[in-house]
């Protein structure tokens, strides 16, 4: 094995990089090819699918020993109608890995879209259409008949959001490979929602009766929208962690009311500042550059460019299924390639095994970039988390959050010893990264990987529930990751023995309420997860209820070491937990908080003393997850994890359980510049326990290297070596994306 800064990596993950194999076969694709060619440089093929019979049928007629087969890609736009699948029959070997590659220097771009030439676009509009545009806006918008162009399925707009599937995005609109915003508004802010006349269904307390809410509107514009159809309002309907996509069922422009046509899970809600709204495709709305309206009727595209289209590159998302598919695959790379321009996923694994996506940028897609395992498909069309049931689908997410709320030990089949390396995950609708792998049921680790990539800008359409990098199974890692730019979380985690190390995550969880950058919980079954050496900065919403490392309801088994946090604007702490087991917080550096370094709220004895049993009764949701969803006090579990034997244990039957206590932990040996004196917060009486020992807490410089430059490399001369027994360097300039990318 290979040690790299912390983190192991199986040998395999370089053979298919290294440049003295006993030989390499090679076949080339390119635009200007033909399927009736050889394959070779000078005669390359048109298609992958092409190259797919050549390398099979080379792997038939020859016993390969020991080298590489390579399918370079040459320079240009591959517009995709269907998916590129590998599958089993398209595996290499550990010996013969099979690399397909963008020829060194050439851009290569994978599509499940069209491209369109800016030429197609006309200035020319319908008198009823300028009639209902602005006057700025009539001399600037312009359209393109897509059907003319080929183009007819428009996909259409759905519900989407809070405990709901994540679906397909109907047809984008790129530019000059930008996703553009769709006629809205406001154009920037929000609308925030009036007096609520009829909240509607509840599905979340099992109302199944369907009625969408009736609420006031203060804002005159809205009376422009009556008898439009097709308006939808995405927003915070309720609660700060639950989003919602709503379609307007009626404006009443007298009484100032809209009733929308199906409910949200909560019921809609307002009077808080984060209960608000935006409203979305409307060509009335069509007001500013780069905005865009699709009249799905007679399939003409309306457009206001943000620069000279003449010379623009555009294109739309047509492909629902993932443009790239590795299923039952061994032994194989995706290097160099840039994937974009879907409506769905980009890049999908699945049972694969040795295989990488190396150095990739996936893009503009409408639901996630990179997914690995599988995603769920309910049974029913209940919003209700709580009588949920469905079951294992590949090549779409659909219900998977749902899925593993219910079926937490869920093998989602993703494989083992895969990794994603060195690539860039962009504007995408519904998360960046789904890491799975390895079973959390026996305790087997899938060595699955997300080393060295940039993920940033991942929720363009699920504002929450999505992060930068969502995790499960169990025994995977996300090492030297930077993530960023994200109103919701950067890495949720399920399952155990994962390893976060080396990441930077900054600017996130920045418009929403009871979330965090790396967040865990409502299982104690999950334990043994490390976050260790990552740089947590300028995350959090003064205004928001945020936390750090957020270990929610009855975690277990966490350990924060060598961190560190700097500006972290989470007003719960930047280590937080509702009555947490086993939560260690050592050996970090915290500067300039704007609250508490942890705090642990003994909430059992307080806000939710009335869900004591519902979490750890006969029927308990707690009690499920420990002794059917795994069996915790039987091998593995018992013997990896003894300290949770106790956990059911009752205090005083039928009321009171040990669970429902803080046990064992620990703050200590960290630096804390700046923020509260006092490290801890201990909230809701004297169950909420923390042991605070050992800490350097000051207002001063300690012996940064440069604290005002941002470089918190402690000199070997810092005050913390004696004040701090024990104290272990910290890497900071180790953390973060490394510079060879």
């Amino acid at each position: 094995m290979i040690r790299i800064k912390g983190s192991y990596f199986l040998l395999p993950i370089f053979i298919q990089f290294i440049s003295f194999v006993a030989y390499s076969q090679n076949f080339h694709v390119s635009i200007y090819g033909s399927d009736n060619n050889s394959g070779t440089s000078t005669h390359p093929l048109a298609t992958f699918e092409a190259a797919k019979r050549k390398v099979n049928e080379f792997k038939a007629k020859h016993d390969l020993k020991s080298g590489v087969i390579n399918v370079w890609i040459h320079g240009g736009t591959y517009d995709l109608k269907n998916t590129f699948s590998l599958t089993e029959l398209d595996s290499g070997t550990l010996a013969n890995p099979i690399v397909w590659q963008a020829v060194k220097g050439e851009k290569v771009s994978i599509t499940g879209g069209k491209t369109l030439p800016g030429k197609l676009f006309r200035k020319a509009l319908p008198k009823e259409i300028v009639a209902r545009l602005s006057p700025t806006a009539r001399v600037n918008v312009v359209s393109i008949d897509l059907k003319k162009y080929g183009i007819s399925d428009f996909g259409s707009y759905k519900q989407y959001g809070h405990a709901l599937p994540v679906i397909p995005s109907p047809l984008e609109l790129f530019y000059n490979n930008e996703p553009m915003p769709v006629a809205k508004y406001p154009n920037s802010g929000f609308i925030k929602i009036g007096k609520v006349v009829d909240k509607g269904s509840v599905p979340r307390i099992g109302d199944k009766s369907g009625k969408g809410a009736k609420f006031h509107y203060t804002e005159s514009r809205i009376n422009r929208w009556v008898g439009q159809k097709d308006i939808w309002l995405q927003g915070t309907f309720n609660y700060g962690f639950a989003d919602d996509c709503i379609e307007i069922s009626s404006i009443d422009s007298i009484d100032n009311l809209i009733t929308l046509t199906s409910p949200h899970l909560y019921g809609v809600a307002s009077g808080r500042d984060f209960q608000q709204y935006i409203a979305l495709n409307i060509l009335e709305e069509l007001d500013s550059p780069g905005e865009w309206y699709l009249d799905r009727s007679d399939g003409i595209l309306y457009f206001w460019p943000p620069s000279d289209y003449s010379k623009a590159v555009f294109s739309v998302s047509l492909l629902e299924k993932p443009i790239i598919t590795l299923k039952n695959t061994s032994n194989c790379t995706i290097k160099g390639l840039q994937v974009e321009s879907g409506r769905g996923i980009g890049i999908y694994m699945e049972n694969s095994s040795n295989c990488y996506i190396s150095d990739c940028v996936v893009r503009n897609m409408g639901t996630s970039g990179i997914f690995m395992g599988q995603g769920a498909e309910s049974f029913s069309d209940s919003l209700s988390i709580d009588d949920y049931d469905g079951k294992a689908v590949s090549e779409n997410i659909g219900s998977l959050q749902n899925h593993i709320y219910k079926y937490t030990a869920w093998d989602r089949n993703a494989g083992h010893d895969n990794g994603i390396i060195g690539c860039e995950v962009y504007n995408t609708g519904s998360g960046g990264i789904y890491l799975s792998g390895g079973s959390k049921l026996k305790l087997i680790k899938g060595n699955n990987v997300v080393d060295n990539c940039k993920i940033h800008d991942y929720n363009r359409r699920n504002k929450f529930t999505w992060a930068g990098i969502n995790i499960d199974g169990c025994g995977n890692s996300v090492i030297h990751c930077e993530i960023y730019n994200s109103d919701w979380q950067g890495i949720y985690v399920h399952g155990n023995d994962h390893v976060f190390e080396y990441n930077e995550i900054h600017h996130v969880t920045l418009n929403s309420d009871d979330t965090s950058p790396w967040y865990i919980g409502r299982d104690p079954s999950d334990r043994g997860n490390i976050v260790r050496y990552n740089y947590f900065h300028h995350c959090g919403n003064p205004n928001r209820m945020n936390m750090g490392i957020y270990c929610d309801d009855s975690s277990t088994g966490v350990t924060v070491f060598g961190n560190v946090f700097y500006k972290m604007s989470t007003n719960h702490g930047v280590l937080f937990s509702n009555s947490g087991w086993h939560l260690v917080m050592k050996n970090n550096i915290v500067v300039d908080p704007i609250s508490v370094t942890a705090e642990i709220s003994a909430h059992y004895y307080t806000w939710a003393a009335g869900q004591t049993v519902n979490m750890f009764g006969e029927k308990g949701l707690l009690r499920k997850r420990l002794t059917e969803n795994v069996h915790f006090d039987k091998p593995p579990y018992s013997t990896r994890y003894p300290e949770l034997l106790s956990y059911l244990d009752p205090i005083i039957t039928g009321k009171e359980w040990q669970g429902m206590r803080s046990k064992g932990n620990e703050l200590s040996g960290n630096v804390i510049i700046g923020g509260p004196a006092e490290p801890v917060s201990l909230k809701g009486g004297e169950y909420a326990t923390m042991s605070s020992t050992n800490n350097y807490v000051s207002k001063d410089d300690p012996g940064f290297v440069n604290m005002k430059g941002g470089d918190f490399t402690l000199k070997e001369s810092s005050i913390v070596y004696k004040q701090i027994i024990g104290f272990q360097p910290v890497p900071f300039r180790e953390m973060g994306l490394r510079k060879s990318r």
